[in-house]
């Protein structure tokens, strides 16, 4: 079968998977434990593992909190926030985000609305990205407690304004967090360099790793000062006490891995990824012409996700057609029972939802294999 869903999750990769396996099987200490060596040797491969990650994210190691994934991350700090701040200082009680957001932003945000906290969704553009001005106006009319806008869209590929949006909220000394599941290992990342990101969120197995792990990266206020949040989970104190639990090593063992794979392989596979979607479009636009629409934008995103529509084509049919030897998406795997609101927000109809499909390439494709779509008229 040829896999192209790779933005619903990636195959996890050989050396990933040799790193994990002894910590399921001989190194099977818990890291929270003392003194004997299955507990250090754990408490070492955490400590690796939390390097690894700050390396490929351009943060510092006591900045990276581990996660079951991006949706938990993104629950933990959008709550976390919400909760620990709005009780200081007489705090706007203002969550700010878009109509484009992954459902564990928006629906977070919606449970939040709820209980007596003000939201707000911004607009997006027909690539489904948040306009600078409208944000800054937004911000500074409503302070919000957080703002928070994911890099790159999961189902068009867009990328938002990110380093402008960065810019502002460091100047300014607002609350930004991002998801960045769907860019990380495919668009350079450096919170060194983009350092009014507060809060960033990410998961193992969309680059590599395996699933149930990934990362909440909070920044410090200051070198000494941590940035304090209502934990989603309290317990044992792990993790700074942002979130407790016994650590799964074995899993943060191939979230660190993969980071370092990563971080190693980034701008070769944004390039690779690049071409394998260049060589794919001219196959499609050579055999199918004006029976095609795209959704995506041809710059200013993420390499390697294909938006488009086969007119007058109904997805959830066409992708039942293609399921034997064909792995394709009608959208975000975290969303698939109900029409796109992504798309919806964009501007698209529900007949143009509908028709579209989502192709999502892996740098390891060849061209090879695409030419699978030449015998499709």
């Amino acid at each position: 079968m040829l896999y192209l869903d790779n933005s619903a999750t990636t195959k996890i990769h050989p050396e990933v998977l040799e790193a994990i396996l002894p910590y399921l099987q001989e190194e099977y200490g818990n890291p929270s434990s003392k003194f004997y060596s299955l507990a250090e040797n754990a408490k070492k491969a955490v400590a690796t593992a939390r390097e690894q990650v700050a390396q490929l994210l351009g943060c510092d190691p006591d900045e990276v909190v581990f996660t079951s994934g991006a949706t938990e991350s993104n629950n933990m700090i959008i709550k976390g926030v919400a909760d620990y701040y709005s009780h200081k200082n007489n705090s706007s009680k203002y969550l700010l985000t878009s109509s484009a957001e992954h459902p564990s932003v928006i629906e977070t945000v919606e449970f939040l609305g709820e209980r007596g906290y003000k939201k707000k969704f911004l607009d997006v553009d027909t690539f489904a990205r948040v306009n600078v001005q409208n944000v800054t106006e937004t911000v500074t009319k409503i302070q919000p407690l957080l703002t928070s806008f994911m890099w790159g869209n999961n189902e068009i590929g867009s990328l938002n304004p990110i380093s402008e949006l960065s810019e502002f909220f460091e100047a300014n000394n607002f609350f930004f967090h991002t998801d960045a599941t769907q860019v990380i290992g495919k668009v350079p990342v450096n919170l060194r360099k983009h350092s009014g990101i507060r809060f960033l969120s990410m998961s193992a197995h969309k680059i590599g790793g395996p699933k149930g792990i990934g990362a909440a990266i909070i920044r410090k206020q200051s070198k000494e000062i941590f940035t304090r949040l209502t934990p989603l989970l309290h317990g044992g104190g792990q993790e700074n006490n942002y979130r407790s639990g016994t650590l799964a090593v074995h899993n943060i063992v191939g979230l660190g891995k993969a980071a370092e794979l990563a971080s190693q392989n980034v701008e070769n596979n944004a390039k690779r990824l690049a071409q394998l979607e260049n060589y794919l479009v001219d196959i499609l636009k050579g055999n199918f012409g004006d029976r095609i629409a795209f959704n995506s934008d041809i710059r200013d995103k993420i390499p390697g996700l294909i938006s488009l529509q086969f007119i007058g084509v109904n997805n959830e049919l066409l992708l039942k057609k293609l399921s034997n030897f064909m792995a394709l998406s009608s959208g975000s795997a975290c969303s698939s029972s109900k029409p796109s609101h992504v798309l919806s927000a964009a501007g698209k109809s529900l007949e143009e939802v509908r028709q579209t499909i989502r192709i999502t390439l892996s740098a390891d494709i060849s061209t090879e294999e695409l030419d699978l779509f030449r015998e499709f008229k």
